[in-house]
């Protein structure tokens, strides 16, 4: 009792401070705005607006080959690289070799340095 008596404040201090605590955790959130509301008419109609706008501005744009008969498309060179057909392989290649298989000559010497030796 007399360590209440010495430190009153203190203990109505924490006192304060605990009710405080829970009735900030035992209140009600602050209402959020529903997700599945729709925005307003008024924003949906602008936005639908400057869309039709562009798509109008789209639909009047012609195109024609005039772009590829001009001197500076003419210079341009091409520096892509032919693709070489390979062959295909197996159908499945995991499936376990078959008994008269062979290395090829064209394999390389790192996939034969498993293979055993006469």
């Amino acid at each position: 009792m007399t360590f209440l008596s010495q430190h009153k404040l203190i203990a109505i201090v924490v006192a304060i401070i605990v009710a405080s605590g829970v009735w900030y955790g035992l209140s009600a959130p602050p209402a959020s705005p529903d997700l599945i509301t729709t925005p307003a008419t008024g924003a949906t109609n602008l936005a639908g607006q400057d869309l039709v706008a562009t798509l109008l501005t789209l639909r009047a744009v012609k195109l024609d080959g005039t772009i590829f008969n001009d001197p500076s498309f003419m210079a341009l060179k091409d520096f892509s690289t032919e693709i070489v057909p390979e062959p295909v392989g197996r159908v499945n290649p995991f499936a376990p070799l078959q008994a008269g298989a062979s290395a090829s000559d064209n394999t390389t010497k790192s996939a034969q340095i498993f293979t055993p030796r006469d």
